[in-house]
Protein backbone atom coordinates (compact mmCIF):
# COMPACT_ATOMS: atom_id res chain seq x y z
CA UNK A 1 0.00 0.00 0.00
CA UNK A 2 1.62 3.28 -0.98
CA UNK A 3 1.46 5.26 2.02
CA UNK A 4 4.32 7.68 3.51
CA UNK A 5 3.42 9.18 6.91
CA UNK A 6 4.16 12.41 7.27
CA UNK A 7 2.93 15.25 9.69
CA UNK A 8 2.99 18.88 9.71
CA UNK A 9 5.66 21.56 10.69
CA UNK A 10 6.89 25.70 10.91
CA UNK A 11 10.70 26.34 10.60
CA UNK A 12 11.74 29.39 11.82
CA UNK A 13 13.43 31.42 9.38
CA UNK A 14 15.78 34.83 8.30
CA UNK A 15 16.89 36.10 5.23
CA UNK A 16 19.40 38.53 4.85
CA UNK A 17 19.77 40.32 1.71
CA UNK A 18 22.56 43.06 0.54
CA UNK A 19 22.58 46.60 1.51
CA UNK A 20 21.53 49.23 -0.96
CA UNK A 21 24.08 50.85 -3.11
CA UNK A 22 24.24 54.52 -4.46
CA UNK A 23 24.99 52.14 -8.43
CA UNK A 24 23.14 49.66 -9.78
CA UNK A 25 24.75 46.16 -8.86
CA UNK A 26 25.64 43.85 -11.79
CA UNK A 27 23.95 40.62 -12.05
CA UNK A 28 26.92 38.87 -10.79
CA UNK A 29 26.92 41.22 -7.95
CA UNK A 30 23.41 40.97 -6.98
CA UNK A 31 24.07 36.95 -7.24
CA UNK A 32 27.41 37.51 -4.48
CA UNK A 33 25.32 39.79 -2.44
CA UNK A 34 22.33 36.74 -1.57
CA UNK A 35 22.28 35.28 1.16
CA UNK A 36 19.37 33.19 3.39
CA UNK A 37 19.87 31.52 6.77
CA UNK A 38 16.92 29.18 7.54
CA UNK A 39 17.08 27.01 10.90
CA UNK A 40 15.82 23.56 11.40
CA UNK A 41 16.43 20.35 13.37
CA UNK A 42 20.01 19.80 13.40
CA UNK A 43 20.91 23.52 13.85
CA UNK A 44 20.72 26.89 10.68
CA UNK A 45 22.11 26.26 7.34
CA UNK A 46 23.31 29.78 5.49
CA UNK A 47 23.27 29.85 1.72
CA UNK A 48 25.78 32.16 0.30
CA UNK A 49 24.89 32.11 -3.40
CA UNK A 50 21.51 32.02 -5.22
CA UNK A 51 21.28 28.07 -5.77
CA UNK A 52 21.62 26.69 -9.52
CA UNK A 53 21.73 23.39 -8.94
CA UNK A 54 19.18 22.01 -6.53
CA UNK A 55 18.33 18.46 -5.10
CA UNK A 56 15.08 17.41 -3.06
CA UNK A 57 15.88 14.44 -0.79
CA UNK A 58 12.56 16.13 0.92
CA UNK A 59 9.53 13.95 -0.97
CA UNK A 60 7.50 17.12 -2.11
CA UNK A 61 9.98 20.36 -2.50
CA UNK A 62 10.30 19.85 -6.11
CA UNK A 63 6.68 21.29 -6.43
CA UNK A 64 7.47 24.12 -4.82
CA UNK A 65 10.60 24.73 -6.94
CA UNK A 66 8.57 24.15 -9.73
CA UNK A 67 5.80 26.57 -9.00
CA UNK A 68 8.69 29.25 -8.46
CA UNK A 69 10.00 28.62 -12.15
CA UNK A 70 13.00 26.39 -10.63
CA UNK A 71 14.05 23.08 -11.96
CA UNK A 72 15.88 20.73 -9.83
CA UNK A 73 18.39 18.60 -11.14
CA UNK A 74 17.46 15.75 -9.22
CA UNK A 75 14.36 14.81 -7.01
CA UNK A 76 13.28 11.79 -4.66
CA UNK A 77 10.42 9.34 -5.88
CA UNK A 78 7.77 8.64 -3.09
CA UNK A 79 5.07 7.82 -4.95
CA UNK A 80 3.14 7.14 -8.87
CA UNK A 81 6.62 7.01 -10.63
CA UNK A 82 6.35 9.44 -12.45
CA UNK A 83 9.15 10.66 -14.61
CA UNK A 84 11.49 13.15 -12.36
CA UNK A 85 9.30 12.45 -9.29
CA UNK A 86 6.69 15.31 -11.14
CA UNK A 87 3.08 14.49 -10.77
CA UNK A 88 0.45 15.32 -13.35
CA UNK A 89 -0.92 18.50 -11.64
CA UNK A 90 3.11 19.64 -11.99
CA UNK A 91 4.15 18.75 -15.26
CA UNK A 92 3.39 21.71 -16.95
CA UNK A 93 5.78 23.93 -14.91
CA UNK A 94 8.40 21.72 -16.40
CA UNK A 95 7.95 23.44 -19.71
CA UNK A 96 10.88 22.61 -21.96
CA UNK A 97 13.88 22.08 -19.01
CA UNK A 98 15.25 18.55 -18.52
CA UNK A 99 13.18 16.05 -16.09
CA UNK A 100 15.15 16.04 -12.97
CA UNK A 101 17.28 12.87 -12.07
CA UNK A 102 15.51 10.23 -9.93
CA UNK A 103 15.89 9.42 -6.68
CA UNK A 104 15.03 6.99 -4.44
CA UNK A 105 14.89 6.51 -0.39
CA UNK A 106 14.13 2.69 -0.04
CA UNK A 107 14.48 2.56 3.84
CA UNK A 108 18.49 3.22 4.39
CA UNK A 109 18.04 6.83 3.16
CA UNK A 110 19.58 9.15 0.43
CA UNK A 111 21.88 7.79 -2.01
CA UNK A 112 24.74 10.15 -1.39
CA UNK A 113 27.30 9.04 -3.79
CA UNK A 114 24.55 9.77 -6.81
CA UNK A 115 24.05 13.36 -4.78
CA UNK A 116 27.46 14.00 -4.90
CA UNK A 117 27.86 13.34 -7.99
CA UNK A 118 25.11 15.72 -8.99
CA UNK A 119 27.14 18.38 -8.01
CA UNK A 120 24.46 19.83 -5.99
CA UNK A 121 24.64 24.11 -4.70
CA UNK A 122 21.67 23.36 -2.33
CA UNK A 123 20.04 20.27 -1.24
CA UNK A 124 16.48 20.34 0.80
CA UNK A 125 15.49 18.19 3.10
CA UNK A 126 12.18 19.95 4.66
CA UNK A 127 9.51 17.22 4.26
CA UNK A 128 11.83 14.52 5.26
CA UNK A 129 12.63 12.33 8.12
CA UNK A 130 16.66 13.19 7.77
CA UNK A 131 18.87 11.68 11.03
CA UNK A 132 21.62 13.67 12.45
CA UNK A 133 24.04 11.56 10.44
CA UNK A 134 22.41 12.11 7.09
CA UNK A 135 21.89 15.75 8.23
CA UNK A 136 25.85 15.27 8.34
CA UNK A 137 26.77 13.63 5.68
CA UNK A 138 25.00 15.45 3.03
CA UNK A 139 25.76 19.39 4.21
CA UNK A 140 29.41 17.95 3.50
CA UNK A 141 27.87 17.84 -0.28
CA UNK A 142 26.05 21.32 -0.31
CA UNK A 143 24.54 23.12 2.14
CA UNK A 144 21.37 21.47 3.11
CA UNK A 145 18.29 22.90 4.69
CA UNK A 146 16.41 19.62 7.01
CA UNK A 147 13.11 19.50 8.47
CA UNK A 148 11.94 21.78 11.53
CA UNK A 149 12.92 20.86 15.06
CA UNK A 150 9.30 21.86 16.40
CA UNK A 151 7.46 18.85 14.93
CA UNK A 152 6.97 15.31 13.96
CA UNK A 153 9.12 14.31 10.76
CA UNK A 154 7.41 14.60 7.48
CA UNK A 155 5.37 17.61 9.19
CA UNK A 156 5.93 20.68 7.53
CA UNK A 157 2.87 22.15 6.19
CA UNK A 158 2.67 22.89 2.02
CA UNK A 159 2.35 26.59 3.50
CA UNK A 160 5.94 26.56 4.75
CA UNK A 161 7.58 24.20 2.26
CA UNK A 162 6.69 26.65 -0.43
CA UNK A 163 7.70 30.00 2.03
CA UNK A 164 10.93 28.47 2.62
CA UNK A 165 11.76 27.13 -0.37
CA UNK A 166 11.29 30.42 -1.87
CA UNK A 167 13.80 31.81 1.05
CA UNK A 168 16.10 29.60 -0.08
CA UNK A 169 16.22 30.78 -3.56
CA UNK A 170 15.36 34.67 -3.36
CA UNK A 171 11.67 34.58 -4.41
CA UNK A 172 10.69 34.84 -0.85
CA UNK A 173 7.65 37.45 -2.40
CA UNK A 174 6.94 34.88 -5.15
CA UNK A 175 6.31 31.98 -2.92
CA UNK A 176 3.89 33.85 -0.57
CA UNK A 177 1.78 35.16 -3.22
CA UNK A 178 1.22 31.25 -4.17
CA UNK A 179 0.33 30.42 -0.89
CA UNK A 180 -2.01 33.40 -0.51
CA UNK A 181 -3.89 31.79 -4.43
CA UNK A 182 -4.02 28.54 -2.28
CA UNK A 183 -5.35 30.09 0.67
CA UNK A 184 -7.98 31.97 -1.10
CA UNK A 185 -9.15 28.48 -2.97
CA UNK A 186 -9.80 27.05 0.05
CA UNK A 187 -11.45 30.06 1.83
CA UNK A 188 -13.82 29.87 -1.44
CA UNK A 189 -14.39 26.42 -0.61
CA UNK A 190 -15.40 27.31 2.57
CA UNK A 191 -18.08 29.74 1.19
CA UNK A 192 -19.38 28.04 -0.89
CA UNK A 193 -19.80 24.93 1.29
CA UNK A 194 -20.48 26.39 4.77
CA UNK A 195 -21.99 22.78 5.74
CA UNK A 196 -18.53 21.73 6.27
CA UNK A 197 -18.11 23.81 9.44
CA UNK A 198 -20.67 22.18 10.83
CA UNK A 199 -19.47 18.76 10.08
CA UNK A 200 -16.46 16.40 11.59
CA UNK A 201 -14.49 14.67 9.34
CA UNK A 202 -11.83 12.09 9.27
CA UNK A 203 -9.49 10.19 6.94
CA UNK A 204 -8.03 6.72 7.46
CA UNK A 205 -6.96 3.85 5.80
CA UNK A 206 -7.19 0.04 5.88
CA UNK A 207 -2.94 -0.75 6.88
CA UNK A 208 -3.55 -3.33 8.94
CA UNK A 209 -6.85 -3.14 10.37
CA UNK A 210 -7.62 0.31 10.94
CA UNK A 211 -5.53 3.25 10.24
CA UNK A 212 -6.35 6.90 11.10
CA UNK A 213 -4.89 9.96 10.70
CA UNK A 214 -4.36 12.85 13.41
CA UNK A 215 -4.43 16.08 13.71
CA UNK A 216 -0.42 16.51 12.88
CA UNK A 217 -0.88 14.34 9.38
CA UNK A 218 -1.36 17.00 5.93
CA UNK A 219 -4.95 15.11 5.36
CA UNK A 220 -5.93 15.96 8.51
CA UNK A 221 -4.93 19.36 7.74
CA UNK A 222 -6.44 19.34 4.37
CA UNK A 223 -10.35 18.73 5.85
CA UNK A 224 -9.26 21.14 8.93
CA UNK A 225 -8.84 23.65 6.08
CA UNK A 226 -11.83 23.08 3.93
CA UNK A 227 -13.80 23.95 7.34
CA UNK A 228 -14.46 20.54 8.90
CA UNK A 229 -13.57 19.41 12.50
CA UNK A 230 -11.41 16.22 13.25
CA UNK A 231 -12.61 13.95 16.14
CA UNK A 232 -12.83 15.69 19.40
CA UNK A 233 -11.09 12.58 21.41
CA UNK A 234 -8.60 11.86 18.00
CA UNK A 235 -4.71 12.60 19.36
CA UNK A 236 -5.95 11.56 22.90
CA UNK A 237 -6.71 8.09 21.07
CA UNK A 238 -3.73 7.69 19.00
CA UNK A 239 -0.99 9.46 20.87
CA UNK A 240 2.03 12.01 19.78
CA UNK A 241 1.92 10.41 16.56
CA UNK A 242 0.82 11.44 12.84
CA UNK A 243 -1.33 8.66 12.66
CA UNK A 244 -1.77 4.88 14.37
CA UNK A 245 -3.93 2.28 14.50
CA UNK A 246 -7.37 1.74 16.27
CA UNK A 247 -9.26 -1.21 18.25
CA UNK A 248 -12.21 -2.08 17.09
CA UNK A 249 -13.67 -0.53 20.48
CA UNK A 250 -12.80 2.97 19.36
CA UNK A 251 -14.34 2.59 15.53
CA UNK A 252 -16.95 5.35 17.36
CA UNK A 253 -13.86 7.93 16.09
CA UNK A 254 -14.53 7.11 12.59
CA UNK A 255 -18.76 7.77 12.89
CA UNK A 256 -18.31 11.20 11.37
CA UNK A 257 -19.99 13.38 9.22
CA UNK A 258 -17.75 12.59 6.25
CA UNK A 259 -15.06 9.11 6.23
CA UNK A 260 -12.14 9.51 4.13
CA UNK A 261 -11.03 6.08 3.01
CA UNK A 262 -7.57 5.82 1.48
CA UNK A 263 -7.48 2.36 -0.71
CA UNK A 264 -5.87 0.42 -2.92
CA UNK A 265 -9.23 -1.65 -4.32
CA UNK A 266 -12.31 -0.18 -3.46
CA UNK A 267 -14.29 -2.96 -3.94
CA UNK A 268 -12.08 -5.71 -1.98
CA UNK A 269 -11.67 -2.93 0.44
CA UNK A 270 -15.59 -1.90 0.71
CA UNK A 271 -15.86 -5.50 1.42
CA UNK A 272 -13.70 -6.12 4.22
CA UNK A 273 -14.89 -2.59 5.97
CA UNK A 274 -18.54 -3.74 5.29
CA UNK A 275 -17.76 -7.32 6.53
CA UNK A 276 -16.98 -5.70 10.29
CA UNK A 277 -20.36 -6.23 12.44
CA UNK A 278 -19.35 -3.00 14.32
CA UNK A 279 -18.48 -0.62 11.64
CA UNK A 280 -21.25 -1.63 9.37
CA UNK A 281 -23.32 -0.10 12.50
CA UNK A 282 -21.73 3.13 12.59
CA UNK A 283 -24.00 6.05 11.17
CA UNK A 284 -21.57 7.41 8.76
CA UNK A 285 -21.93 3.89 6.90
CA UNK A 286 -25.75 3.34 6.88
CA UNK A 287 -25.71 6.89 5.58
CA UNK A 288 -23.63 6.39 2.85
CA UNK A 289 -21.20 8.98 3.85
CA UNK A 290 -17.78 7.21 3.06
CA UNK A 291 -15.78 8.37 0.43
CA UNK A 292 -12.94 6.64 -0.87
CA UNK A 293 -9.81 7.76 -2.68
CA UNK A 294 -7.74 5.48 -4.14
CA UNK A 295 -4.40 4.76 -3.68
CA UNK A 296 -2.21 4.59 -7.24
CA UNK A 297 -4.45 6.93 -9.17
CA UNK A 298 -3.36 10.60 -9.96
CA UNK A 299 -6.49 11.62 -7.52
CA UNK A 300 -5.33 9.31 -4.90
CA UNK A 301 -1.65 10.06 -5.00
CA UNK A 302 -2.28 13.79 -5.15
CA UNK A 303 -4.31 13.65 -1.99
CA UNK A 304 -1.15 12.43 -0.15
CA UNK A 305 1.59 14.54 -2.15
CA UNK A 306 -0.53 17.93 -1.25
CA UNK A 307 1.31 20.79 -2.16
CA UNK A 308 1.36 24.25 -3.16
CA UNK A 309 0.90 22.64 -6.81
CA UNK A 310 -1.29 19.49 -6.17
CA UNK A 311 -3.81 20.97 -3.91
CA UNK A 312 -5.86 22.71 -6.55
CA UNK A 313 -6.20 19.43 -8.15
CA UNK A 314 -7.20 17.98 -5.07
CA UNK A 315 -10.01 20.28 -4.31
CA UNK A 316 -11.32 19.73 -8.03
CA UNK A 317 -11.82 16.21 -7.12
CA UNK A 318 -12.59 15.84 -3.61
CA UNK A 319 -15.09 18.67 -2.73
CA UNK A 320 -17.89 17.38 -4.81
CA UNK A 321 -17.79 14.16 -3.07
CA UNK A 322 -17.54 15.47 0.19
CA UNK A 323 -20.91 18.25 -1.01
CA UNK A 324 -22.21 15.18 -1.64
CA UNK A 325 -21.39 12.87 1.69
CA UNK A 326 -22.86 15.55 3.79
CA UNK A 327 -25.55 17.19 2.41
CA UNK A 328 -27.86 15.17 4.38
CA UNK A 329 -29.66 12.66 2.13
CA UNK A 330 -28.87 9.41 2.64
CA UNK A 331 -29.55 8.33 -1.42
CA UNK A 332 -27.09 10.68 -2.45
CA UNK A 333 -24.53 9.07 -4.67
CA UNK A 334 -21.55 10.50 -3.47
CA UNK A 335 -19.56 8.88 -6.04
CA UNK A 336 -16.24 6.71 -6.86
CA UNK A 337 -12.86 7.74 -7.31
CA UNK A 338 -12.21 9.05 -10.94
Amino acid sequence: MTRVLYALAALTLTLVTGCGSTTPQTPAAAASAFSATLTHKYGSTTITAKPKRIVTVGLVEQDALLALGIVPVASTEWIGGYPGAIGPWAKSKLGSAPVPQVLKDTGSGPQMEKIAALRPDLILALYSGLTQEQYTTLSKIAPTVAQPKEHIDYGISWQEVTKQVGVAVGEAAKADALVKQVEDRFAAVRKEHPEFAGQTALMATVYEGYFVFGSQDPRSRLLASLGFKLPADLDKAIGDKFGANISRERLDLLDTGALLWSVTNVDKDTATLHGDSVYKGLKVVKEGREVFVKEGTDDGNAVSFLTVLSLPYVLDALVPRLAAAVDGKPATEVGLPT
